[in-house]
């Protein structure tokens, strides 16, 4: 065997190509003849072909200088090498220039050879040049008398699950941003609700004293004038509304307490208050008698709103003449409100995005339909945090039906 106790092999660079194996930029060790080729040669037959079927693992023995001295067909498909490629070159042509500048194959058997094993991650280089993370064990190998005749490595490639995790950190960031974000934007939305609303409510509070003839006698034309300013101050309330409920539901914000909510009380509570705008319009709203056990599992003022909010889009959409009904019904497990129109109809295309937020259908610049498109997605998300769902159903031209179901109440 070749004296090599005056040869630094980790000065030699690392291959770099495919044909490396003929130009040998790392000095071949023949070990034919060593210690540990006898070692290996006398390990065990079964032991043998157990080691050389694994093929996630790279597993491969050097001897006391680094030099490999097995290849299995882990340590193939993981590094590339074919075992007449890279038994006998020094086991550096693993690592990046840098690591081997810093003699840190060296440094690895060292360790070994002192603590009899060496762990470690970092990047490695296959025979291409490409570089993979890696999981590396050394563990020294010593005969019956101690005396240290090779080692024994094992090298995972942990490429994939290191870039899961690298993916994973991306994602916490993300949504603790998103979440930084949400918090700062309903604590704003709040803010501005609070600013907002304090002069609407005495815009609408000094025009109801002015209608009231409190601050002198007021004419037909002012009073229409008078008219005009309270609907406007009740429409921006409405939107200061629904910008933050929308921003409390998407932040988590919103409480809910939930209970046996009888459908047809809340039918009786929200109908008359939208008789009056149906009626402007000339749109027949009636509601049918609901079975006397149509109770949900909710939180009654959500579903209140639910409701609101649904018969004020179809009045919005309704044509003048047309009509509205309301419909309860139960099954084994849900109970729903349908709310049915005679307008002119979802396409097919919309009737899921109709449901996201700041979309309106008809919408533009002279576009009669008020509001910010906000009504149906804060409903859709209000039922499903109660458990339930809200639904459309449409014919263009003949109108729509949306279905708000709920669970029903457990019976004992």
């Amino acid at each position: 065997m070749k004296d090599k106790a005056n040869t630094n092999p980790l000065s030699v660079p690392p291959p770099k190509g495919p044909d490396a194996s003929v130009e040998a930029p790392t000095s071949i060790t023949p070990i034919g003849s060593s210690r540990l080729i006898d070692a290996i040669k006398h390990g065990g037959r079964i032991y043998q072909l157990m080691v050389d079927s694994v093929r996630d693992y790279a597993i491969f023995m050097l001897d006391t200088s680094g030099h490999v001295a097995s290849w299995n067909k882990g340590a193939q498909r993981i590094k590339g090498y074919a075992a007449e490629e890279i038994i006998g070159r020094h086991f550096s042509a693993f690592y990046p220039p840098e690591d081997i500048a810093n003699d840190k194959p060296g440094h690895e058997l060292k360790v070994a050879t002192r603590e009899g094993r060496f762990e470690d991650e970092g990047l490695r280089v296959r025979k291409d040049g490409s570089m993979f993370w890696a999981n590396v064990v050394i563990t020294a190998v010593r005969d019956e008398d101690g005396t240290l005749i090779g080692f024994v490595k094992v090298t995972r490639d942990l490429t994939e699950r290191r870039a899961g995790e690298e993916r994973a950190i991306a994602d916490a960031r993300r949504i603790a941003h998103v979440e930084s974000a949400n918090a700062t934007k309903s604590e704003f939305l709040a803010a501005m609700s609070h600013e907002l609303r304090t002069p609407l409510n005495a815009i609408g509070g000094y025009a109801e004293l002015l209608s009231l003839g409190l601050g002198g006698p007021v004419t037909e034309e002012q009073l229409e004038y008078l008219e005009r300013i309270r609907k406007s101050q009740q429409h921006l309330l409405g939107i200061i509304t629904d910008l933050l409920n929308f921003s409390r539901i998407e932040a988590g914000h919103l409480s809910y307490q939930k209970g046996p909510v009888a459908l047809d009380e809340v039918i009786e509570a929200v109908t008359p208050m939208m008789e009056t705008a149906a009626a402007a319009k000339a749109i027949t709203l009636a509601a049918e008698l609901p079975p006397a056990d149509c109770v949900a599992l909710g939180d009654q003022g959500r579903v209140n709103q639910i409701l609101t909010n649904l018969l004020s889009n179809a009045i919005k959409y309704t044509g003048s003449g047309g009509s509205i009904w309301i419909k309860c019904a139960i099954s084994k497990e849900t109970a729903l409100i349908a709310v049915t129109d005679t307008g002119r109809g979802v396409p097919p295309e919309k009737l899921e995005s109709i449901f996201e937020p700041f979309v309106q259908l008809g919408r533009s610049l002279s576009s009669a339909h008020e509001g910010m498109g906000l009504g149906l997605s804060i409903s859709r998300d209000l039922a499903r945090a109660m458990g339930g769902d809200l639904t459309v159903s449409s014919t263009i031209g003949q109108g729509s039906t949306f279905t708000l179901s709920l669970p029903r109440p457990r019976t004992s």
